[in-house]
């Protein structure tokens, strides 16, 4: 029988191409916000390819009987049953490494924003005020101390790039051992969280969302952080109470931030999340550049292909 890929969100074309060379295609990226018709394609589908939006769950999976192997357009699995995949035998392919260098040139833009305070007064100098006593006292980037919650590959890549600017780095992962060589290599200082956070001038979140993570920043967290830290999330919503952040942010305890992820996505038209010039909000694209989805897609066309043709 002819094998079916189901493609649920976005995916560069060129890749679906590839995809089609072996398989009968059926990509539709408006497929994740209309869960009927995608409960419907799977019934001969031996393939689901998805972003983070799809659930990959009981559900999903009791309509996919044929359902042998998902590429995720993506590195985080929390959208994804790995356990029930495990059960059924069902592989899953992250996109490891295809979207590093998008987000870790996200983190130090945003750095460079948040430290610096003064790119967001257009609306100010063309009406004709000209506020530069206030945007005087901006920060430099070097000198200053990045800490790096989660320290695998998107965070080690943050790393190199925050030391050429002459940034100090700072590192909490108990997955990493004080021994590995990664210390060495990397010259980041090896911290537990309560220290990386009370040292720390800019915070930025790589860690997979689990039951110990969640609200792994919360405000007892965020009240050890310097006053004019400033944190950024490019990891998974759920890490980060936002609650407690929007409250050091009104409470001036915080000199800034940016989420690029949250706990409900998308996020609602009435949401708690306040209109401040001193918190960055953007729709879950920090690993989404041009160049990173031609390689995540690519990277997932190539394994999901390379499983068929192996079967």
């Amino acid at each position: 029988m002819t094998n079916t890929i189901v493609i649920s969100e976005f995916m560069d074309e060129p890749a679906v191409e590839r995809l089609r060379q072996i398989a009968q295609v059926d990509y539709r990226p408006e497929l994740v916000d209309n869960q009927e018709a995608l409960l419907q394609s799977l019934a001969n589908a031996t393939a689901l390819i998805v972003r983070n939006r799809t659930q990959v769950n009981a559900q999903l999976l009791a309509h996919a009987p044929r359902l042998q192997v998902v590429g995720r357009l993506g590195v985080g699995l929390d959208n994804i049953d790995m356990d029930l995949c495990a059960d059924k035998g069902i592989t899953v392919y992250p996109a490891v490494g295809a979207n590093a260098q998008a987000v870790a040139e996200y983190v130090i833009a945003t750095t460079f924003v948040l430290l610096r305070g003064a790119y967001l007064a257009s609306a100010q100098v063309t009406a004709g005020k000209w506020p530069r006593p206030q945007l005087s006292n901006g920060l430099e980037v070097a000198g200053r101390t990045l800490g790096l919650v989660g320290f695998g590959g998107i965070g080690q890549l943050t790393a190199r790039l925050a030391s050429a600017l002459g940034m100090k780095i700072a590192a909490y992962d108990p997955m990493i051992n004080s021994d590995s060589p990664i210390w060495a290599g990397t010259g980041a200082m090896q911290m537990s969280l309560d220290e990386l956070l009370q040292h720390s001038d800019v915070v930025s979140l790589h860690t997979p969302l689990t039951k110990e993570t969640r609200h792994l920043i919360n405000a007892s967290r965020i009240a050890r952080m310097k006053a004019q830290a400033v944190l950024i999330n490019t990891s998974r919503g759920g890490i980060v109470d936002e609650q407690a952040l929007v409250a050091a942010l009104q409470a001036g305890k915080l000199l800034g931030a940016a989420l690029d992820v949250f706990e409900d996505e998308p996020v609602k038209a009435k949401n708690s999340l306040p209109d401040m010039p001193n918190l960055i909000l953007t729709p879950h694209i920090a690993g989404l550049t041009q160049e990173a989805n031609e390689r995540v897609s690519g990277v997932i066309a190539e394994k999901v292909m390379g499983y068929l043709e192996g079967k």
